[in-house]
């Protein structure tokens, strides 16, 4: 797989961290997930439970080997450096200036393991004046501007179904790892990456960012393309009160559909700017669709050249054929159902290790590769510096 030969020790918890780590070990990084002794990855006690974890927690850790040891500790610290001789990439999620404090930030891991590419993830970055502030996915949102472009029919900011901050602070990471893995083919050194969610989220705004840029005022959500201002971009309310979506306004689909529901007289419509010119045109569209059930507009549009797709539900769309099709749900021996690949290569498919470790699952196993002794191991427990799970 295209990431054999490659270490990394996860230090993060939650999701942007452990989810980009977990990429990695998909495609054959040995991904070593370092916790607290006592206390562990706080996403082990969140959400639904079966086989011994959370979905959420196995879903953003799988295929990993556990290391339960107390960084706070002298003897903590001088196994994560002993192992971080032995590792590519270093990945952490503290707030900016734990690391440093630990006695394990950039500066103390690459003077004794230059070749390694450590990446920081946090909210607002290492620099700036929010760089302290607490925060997750839903503030960073917030702040960055973004939770005030989705909104409900009163105008209030609504909860975002996914949280961009999160996932694109793990995709921009991974992205940047990579890169300097790239380089360091070339330099020998690897480097320090600090990577902010809020940097992140606003990256993925050129699409909004057009009100800002070009006349200096915030967009106005009702009125954005991509915010329910144009008629052939949003969802519309079915008979049965369920919900169908267009997707695609440009004039080819516009065409096709008003002349196959014998309304071509409205396709000029179809061509105004987003927002009030097109109050009409959507006002049309909602007796339209009020009239059938959402499965009767499924048929309906049956090989119709137009962007149409029903508003399913996460059991609905797990279920839907091409998920199946498209390996998303994998499950292993035991039945547990995982999340699937999304990378996926021709040569060197990626490849589910479907366990997730068990706090301090490879304790023992891990300090023995960089030269503990038995004795030394036993000693680290019962000092309680390490917790060993797998002895």
């Amino acid at each position: 797989m295209k990431l054999e030969g490659i270490r990394v020790l996860d230090l993060s918890r939650f999701l942007p961290g452990p989810h980009l780590a977990m990429m990695m070990a998909d495609h054959g990084a040995d991904v070593i997930k370092i916790e607290d002794p006592r206390t562990g990855d706080p996403a082990r006690a969140i959400g639904p439970a079966e086989g011994g974890h959370t979905v959420y927690f196995r879903n953003a850790n799988r295929g990993k080997r556990g290391l339960a040891v107390d960084l706070k500790s002298g003897a903590g610290r001088e196994a994560f450096m002993r192992l971080a001789e032995t590792a590519d990439v270093v990945l952490e999620t503290f707030r900016p200036g734990v690391v440093d404090r630990l006695g394990i930030g950039y500066d103390a891991v690459s003077a004794r393991a230059p070749q390694v590419v450590y990446a920081s993830i946090s909210a607002f970055g290492q620099s700036g004046p929010y760089r302290d502030r607490p925060a997750h996915d839903l503030s960073v949102n917030a702040l960055a501007g973004v939770a005030s472009l989705g909104v409900d029919g009163d105008g209030k900011p609504a909860m975002a179904c996914l949280p961009p901050s999160d996932m694109g602070g793990s995709l921009m990471a991974l992205a940047g790892i990579l890169m300097a893995l790239l380089r360091r083919q070339t330099t020998g050194r690897g480097d320090c990456l600090d990577l902010a969610m809020f940097d992140a989220v606003v990256s993925w705004t050129p699409h909004v960012a057009g009100r800002v840029f070009a006349e200096d005022r915030a967009p106005e959500p009702s009125s954005e393309r991509t915010q329910g201002g144009a008629a052939f971009y949003r969802p519309y309310r079915t008979r049965d009160g369920r919900y169908v979506t267009l997707g695609g306004g440009e004039m080819k689909f516009v065409v096709n559909f008003l002349e196959a529901v014998g309304r071509p007289d409205l396709i000029p419509l179809g061509r105004e700017p987003a927002g009030p010119a097109q109050a009409p045109l959507h006002a049309f569209l909602e007796e339209t669709f009020a009239a059938r059930t959402q499965a009767e507009w499924v048929a309906w549009f049956a090989g119709r050249d137009i962007c149409f797709a029903p508003v399913l539900d996460l059991k609905e769309a797990f279920d839907d054929p091409h998920l199946a099709a498209r390996g998303m749900v994998e499950r292993d021996a035991a039945g547990a159902a995982h999340l699937g690949i999304p990378i996926k290569f021709r040569e060197e498919p990626g490849a589910i290790g479907p366990d997730a470790p068990a706090l301090g699952a490879h304790s023992g196993e891990i300090l023995r590769e960089i030269g503990y002794d038995e004795a030394a191991c036993r000693a680290l427990v019962a000092d309680g510096i390490v917790r060993q799970a797998d002895d």
